[in-house]
């Protein structure tokens, strides 16, 4: 359990591992929303394309990636355990 719970701060929080990061809960929540919806729509019988589906999917997910690159440089740096001040 401890490893989850340790999984889920790293995903969840900046370079410190200690400051939640909006960018990062909001990509997770768009990506649960796109399979949520994507489930909905099949589940009421629309038609299901794969290539669209992937494309879509693959532009959440890119970007997600450029915008925590692009606010990269405002997360707060992580501290140095071996003395306890910022690198």
């Amino acid at each position: 359990m401890e490893k989850i719970k340790n999984l889920l701060i790293q995903t969840f929080t900046g370079k410190d591992n200690n400051t939640l990061d909006i960018g990062r809960i909001l990509w997770a929540l768009g990506v649960f929303v796109f399979f949520a919806l994507s489930i909905h729509a099949v589940w009421r019988g629309q038609v299901f394309d794969a290539i669209a589906w992937g494309t879509g999917f693959g532009a959440v997910l890119a970007g997600g990636g450029v915008a925590l690159k692009v606010k990269e440089t405002t997360e707060p740096p992580p501290k140095d355990t071996t003395n306890g001040t910022s690198k």
